[in-house]
């Protein structure tokens, strides 16, 4: 039996200042691929500037969730609830 993984959804701010929303295991790898024009077809039309914030969840479903419900959002509500999100997750020291 392998032991679960933590998923995070995030929000990543763009160039043009639009928002996205999605889930991964490895934040660092995710906004990697985003930034190389992998992934989202999104992330290949609006470059991504910084990971704005990150929140753990205990596993796919939970997360999958919460990215939905971040997604029904308005970009102000988005930041908004960004603020009270893990701040710059790629540059937090691990726990």
């Amino acid at each position: 039996m392998s032991a679960s993984k933590t998923w995070y959804v995030y929000l990543i701010e763009c160039s043009d200042g639009s928002l996205y929303t999605g889930i991964t295991v490895d934040l660092a790898a995710r906004f990697a691929a985003h930034r190389d024009g992998r992934g989202a077809r999104f992330m290949r039309l609006h470059a991504p500037v910084r990971m704005l914030a990150a929140e753990a969840h205990p596993d796919r479903s939970a997360a999958s969730k919460a990215e939905y419900r971040i997604k029904q959002l308005t970009a102000a509500e988005k930041r908004a609830y960004a603020a009270t999100m893990t701040p710059d997750p790629l540059l937090a020291s691990p726990s």
